[in-house]
């Protein structure tokens, strides 16, 4: 039987490839090749469901996942400080060679069903286009321009693998073209985990939304063009349609924020569009989100700018609000333990869900259970959002054997990027917001949102006090998720991970009542906190600062040394 194999300049250096946090995952690299398998819908759907691995979720084994990992944002604190993700050009990234790795797979699949035409081939067709789609979106997003093939390409097609970069609004718009196909092919969905339309379009609303606004916001000095307001309400358009149909299809929100989260099995979760199911009850398919925050290891914790961003039960930002907005818990000298019930009692109540009602930090850490390892973070807020009580002891602590399904799509997104692409497109109505941002806002216990809110003097955008609102929802909904970076690239804001400026993203809770013995590890005479003005500061000697170059990655210097044609991105030369 014949192989398939990658070959070309934009698959070489497989050998040198680095762990990146983005495509930590098995490749789609080698696929029979026979007419008997083309022809035939089993075999070919087969093939078709490798490209479930292109979804990482909560990872696969001891492999990280897409959720809480990515700390590079201003809602997490990495205690060994998260820098940017470039600082010198790379030899070589997976963020480059996978993502070609897996479109040459799918123009296989693409090519091979044209020609053999078993009875399903659009359907084959649509799923192995919507795969390409995602890929691309993914390249472009981190490089801008990149080389668009619609077919495999051998040794001897030199002139495509060895050529230049296509510009990226150009690749974009044939990804467009791709979603529509997926849309119009794949079918009504048959189970949760499975291909269907509506998971199409809601992997269509994400897509369209981020280049919708990114045409919005875009500048020619940082990201090489100018905004395009055609370009930028088409793409809106195309956002707010999709995830209208997704919308329409009969999905509903859960009454329990977390559900979507941490349950073992999300099959009958109405709110979930497409999630990623692990083995149970042995694990022989399990991940390691969950216990890589149940562990000793210092987690990655919520900042101090994030937990200010979260409204008040009042429904106002802590610059307005009436209630109590002190920050501080309550420390208890005889237990020795800072609790935070009462900051959470008074907030969005999503708050408690994301972290413990106790700090953890130092030599003072935090039992979440019976058994519970002693838990800590950088910020001393531990992290809760994935943690279940129905998984055993074992299956909790034990990095690959979690078990807990993983959203990929579900409705609370869509309603986001609903919401967002209409007030982008100035056509966001008191309705549509009832339809949407209200239904997260009233699940989180808090009021409704107007259509003209007050506005908050911590708005540092430069937006409208409506998109400043729903901005801050998606964050609050989304947060820990893993796309808050990505956010603020699509938005141009990338100013504001610089950590001098900005100092909250890299500070967390409140510690000024906290005896200093705490900071220290007696054992090895060592002080392992550090507080400034009061707040703990997980990293105090170092600082972030903005760099323009990075709202775009440096393509690889040996994809460059492979093709003479590749230009570096101009703020990398």
């Amino acid at each position: 039987m014949n192989k398939f194999y990658i070959i070309g300049a934009v698959a070489l250096t497989m050998g040198l490839a680095s762990c990146d946090d983005m495509l930590d995952k098995e490749p789609l690299d080698v696929i029979p090749n026979t007419p008997a398998l083309w022809s035939n819908d089993q075999t070919v759907e087969s093939e078709c469901n490798r490209l479930y691995n292109n979804f990482l979720g909560y990872g696969n084994g001891q492999t990280l996942g897409s959720f809480y990992f990515n700390a590079l944002n201003d809602d997490q604190a990495d205690p060994s400080f998260a820098n940017w993700a470039n600082t010198n050009v790379p030899g070589s990234s997976t963020n480059w060679n996978s993502p070609y790795q897996e479109i040459r797979g799918c123009n296989y699949i693409i090519t091979n069903v044209r020609e053999y035409k078993p009875a399903s081939a659009a359907k084959w067709e649509g799923i192995a286009r919507l795969n390409r789609a995602y890929q691309y979106y993914l390249l472009v997003r981190c490089y801008g321009d990149v080389q668009w093939m619609d077919r495999p390409l051998g040794l001897n097609d030199t002139e495509e693998i060895y050529g230049k970069r296509d510009p990226r609004d150009e690749v974009m718009d044939k990804v467009l073209e791709d979603l529509n196909f997926a849309v119009s092919n794949i079918g009504a969905r048959s189970s949760r985990s499975a291909w269907s339309n509506d998971m199409a379009q809601a992997m269509k609303a994400e897509i369209c939304l981020y280049e919708g606004t990114y045409a919005k916001y875009r500048t020619t000095a940082e990201n090489g063009q100018a905004p395009d307001a055609a370009r930028a309400n088409k793409y809106l358009n195309e956002a707010a349609n999709a995830a209208k149909a997704v919308m329409d299809a009969g999905y509903t929100l859960t009454s329990d924020y977390q559900e979507v989260y941490n349950t073992i099995g999300l099959a009958d979760c109405p709110e979930v569009i497409f999630f990623k199911p692990y083995s149970q009850p042995s694990a022989s398919f399990g991940h390691g989100t969950i216990a890589y925050t149940n562990s000793t290891t210092t987690m990655k914790g919520l900042t101090k700018d994030a937990f200010n961003n979260f409204l008040f039960l009042d429904g106002k930002p802590l610059a307005t609000t009436s209630m109590d907005t002190s920050d501080k818990g309550v420390w208890d000298p005889d237990t020795k333990t800072m609790n935070i019930e009462n900051l959470l009692a008074v907030r969005d109540q999503r708050l408690k869900v994301l972290i413990d009602p106790q700090l953890g930090f130092g030599n003072n850490p935090y039992l979440r259970y019976a058994g519970c390892p002693e838990l800590t973070s950088a910020t001393a807020y531990t992290v809760r959002k994935f943690y279940t009580d129905k998984l055993s002891d074992y299956f909790l602590k034990t990095i690959g054997q979690n078990t807990t399904s993983a959203p990929i799509f579900w409705l609370a997104k869509v309603m986001l990027e609903y919401a967002e692409a209409k007030a982008e497109l100035g056509t966001l109505t008191q309705a549509d917001l009832d339809a949407t941002i209200n239904k997260l806002q009233a699940r989180a216990g808090l009021p409704a949102m107007t259509i003209s809110p007050a506005a908050d003097p911590a708005n540092n955008m430069g937006v409208s006090p409506l998109l400043w609102e729903i901005r801050r929802v998606r964050r609050c909904e989304l947060m820990f998720n893993g796309g808050r970076y990505w956010d603020l690239i699509r938005w141009h804001q990338l100013e504001l991970l610089d950590s001098e400026k900005h100092p909250d993203i890299l500070l967390g809770a409140n510690l000024s009542d906290v005896d200093e013995e705490f900071f220290w590890d007696k054992k090895h005479e060592k002080l392992v906190v550090t507080v400034v003005d009061g707040y703990i500061r997980p990293t105090a000697d170092k600082n972030r600062y903005y760099e323009p170059r990075q709202y775009l990655y440096p393509i690889p210097s040996g994809q460059i040394g492979l093709n003479n044609n590749l230009e570096q991105n101009p703020l990398w030369k």
